[in-house]
């Protein structure tokens, strides 16, 4: 793997893997849609893919004395399956809207990224335990490989080859 595929985030099956046809690569990454995930994938033809993974979401707002602020985020990775050369092209895109104050002063500000997130959002709940201690007590995470990796699996697993695609058309 080169230098470029690391960024892009590109990565190759084992060697001796035996491709799989489009259709079974399509029903195994479909199939990974189940209640207990955060996100989706479905078919992609509206956003110019075959198919799209979504994951949006609005992490805890926290506030002090003087100011609230919540931060909202979506991450979207659209799929082309190219058969002929038994690869997935991904595209990963990701929005972020921060929300500070409260009305009429309300401040917005927003982002937009292409190519792997590698974001880790945690919040967590500081407290004393019953021994007096302080302790941390995570209520909140997000990370972007959390979708990414379970796609990357399927299709590394199916034969294909995972190709990040940062410029360019997907």
């Amino acid at each position: 793997m080169g230098l470029f595929d690391k960024l892009t985030g590109t990565k190759h099956p084992e060697a001796g893997v035996v491709p799989l046809s489009v259709e079974e690569v399509r029903t195994a990454l479909l199939g990974l849609n189940r209640p207990d995930v955060p996100y989706v994938i479905r078919e992609g033809a509206a956003v110019g893919a075959d198919l799209v993974a979504e994951w949006r979401l609005a992490e805890p707002a926290w506030q002090t004395i003087f100011v609230e602020s919540q931060l909202t985020r979506a991450v979207r990775i659209r799929m082309r399956l190219i058969q002929a050369d038994h690869q997935v092209r991904a595209l990963e895109e990701g929005w972020e809207v921060t929300r500070v104050g409260n009305p009429p002063q309300l401040k917005i500000s927003g982002s937009y990224s292409r190519g792997p997130d590698r974001t880790v959002s945690r919040n967590y709940r500081v407290e004393r335990g019953d021994d007096g201690g302080i302790e941390a007590t995570e209520t909140f995470r997000f990370s972007a490989a959390d979708m990414r990796n379970p796609l990357e699996d399927v299709v590394l697993k199916s034969g294909w080859t995972w190709r990040g695609v940062i410029f360019g058309k997907l």
